[in-house]
């Protein structure tokens, strides 16, 4: 059977979840008469409330066509910056792109940090202008300011020789021309196939895995996501886990492995080279350790996990209304919900301060940290929670600060007005263009 993996980047709200539930409908993942809910792949409830990605899942698809099968393993990533670090982790394990871009919209900030990422990995990537049904779509536009960002992302001649299609995720359609307003979406299917290249790794070498995603399963344990970069690994095979300096983090076996079916995580007896599979039975292993045979002791090479830049200050609810909006109240439960928060997503990190009542939070930004927040007040927990701060750290010329790159694209006549704000905020402006219809960006 032909495997094809292949991750989908986008900017918020530009489609990509809508036209992953599209592929499971026309690839039969979902029977004709199974009730599936519109978004399927955002199955946290905040993201179906809020709209937006959270967590980067693995999902496939099997696609028949002149006789052959192929397993196309698709990850649906995070759009938001807060959770850029996973999407950058994730392109580690794919051997292709899909870029989605509003056909109103065009390519947005967002979209230009993770596309960078995957250029300079030298994935090969597939344009799709999405929602070319919308009233004001402009395809040809946004196709050439999409040929203008990978001009200065410095991406090479293949890369620029992409290929583009215009769909609507949520009617279900794909076409090679800016015209279509109908068909299915068997025109991105082929594109995939013929476009994005086969894992072409080495099923005969010692099994390594680098670890890409972490979660927790009450009954499992830790369950480590990941693609299978030489070898073949077989349910209770011994492993260890290295880190990215070569130590040894622990010994174990692999008591389950899972494949991904559709929307389901299936037990198999065994994987090989090129599969995206998830590992139960290590219990200290975590995100960018090497996964590997025993007498396997050089690491994979990965991306450092990316420190925290924000804390909060997570502590008991003593106020006079404490215990109305929920039952968790006390100190020691609190603890042990955040340090579980922790094992399971690596970019927090939480801390105990001096007064052991209170815990610092830390993470990359306030959507995440308020992603937290929200998740254990409907879990029942009552917390009293602090302003956030920016972290600091020492560098070799001093103390260093975070910072973020602002792209803000607005008409002339406000232009002056946001200049000035963003100086009061220590802003730096580097550059100043027209972006078109009389707005500098």
């Amino acid at each position: 059977m032909n495997l094809r993996n292949v991750a989908i980047i986008a900017h918020v709200d530009h489609g990509k979840t809508t036209l992953v539930d599209q592929l499971f409908r026309q690839s039969g993942t979902f029977r004709e008469n199974q009730r599936v809910e519109e978004r399927a792949m955002d199955s946290n409830d905040l993201e179906k409330e809020r709209g937006i990605t959270i967590l980067a899942k693995c999902t496939s698809v099997e696609w028949e066509h002149d006789g052959t099968t192929t397993h196309i393993n698709i990850v649906d990533t995070p759009g938001h910056a807060d959770f850029g670090a996973e999407v950058e982790r994730i392109l580690s394990m794919v051997d292709g792109v899909i870029l989605l871009v509003d056909a109103a919209e065009g390519p947005m900030p967002q979209t230009k940090f993770v596309t960078g990422k995957a250029l300079a990995l030298g994935l090969k990537p597939i344009v799709v202008v999405n929602k070319i049904d919308r009233p004001d779509a402009r395809p040809a536009e946004v196709l050439d300011e999409v040929f203008e960002l990978f001009l200065n992302l410095e991406a090479n001649d293949e890369q620029l020789d992409f290929p583009t299609l215009y769909a609507s995720g949520r009617a279900g359609y794909a076409g090679r021309e800016d015209s279509v307003r109908e068909g299915d979406l068997t025109p991105l299917f082929e594109t995939i196939v013929s476009h994005v290249p086969s894992p072409g790794l080495n099923p005969e070498g010692e099994f390594k895995m680098l670890a890409t995603l972490l979660d927790r399963d009450p009954f499992l344990g830790r369950i480590l996501t990941g693609r299978i970069e030489s070898g073949r690994l077989d349910v209770n095979m011994p492993i260890k886990a290295i880190d990215v300096d070569g130590n040894k983090v622990e010994d174990g076996r692999a008591t389950k492995v899972f494949a991904f079916r559709g929307l389901e995580r299936v037990p198999v007896e065994s994987a090989q080279a090129g599969d995206i599979v998830a590992i139960a039975g290590l219990v200290n292993a975590t995100v960018s350790n090497t996964i590997a045979d025993p007498a396997v002791s050089e690491p994979l090479h990965a991306r450092p996990i990316d420190p925290p830049t924000l804390a909060m200050s997570f502590s008991v609810n003593d106020s006079p209304y404490a215990g109305r909006d929920g039952d968790k109240v006390q100190s020691r439960v609190i603890r042990e919900r955040l340090e579980r928060e922790a094992e399971g997503n690596v970019a927090i990190r939480v801390t105990t301060a001096s007064d052991n009542d209170s815990y610092e939070v830390a993470g990359r930004g306030e959507l995440q940290l308020g992603v937290v927040i929200e998740t254990l007040r409907r879990e029942g927990f009552e917390l009293s929670i602090s302003r956030p701060r920016v972290l600091f750290r020492d560098g070799p010329n001093g103390r260093e600060e975070p910072y973020e790159t602002v792209v803000i694209d607005v008409d002339d006549e406000f232009s002056g007005t946001v200049i000035d704000k963003m100086a009061i905020r220590k802003a730096e402006m580097t550059d100043m263009r027209p972006s078109g219809a009389a707005r500098p960006a």
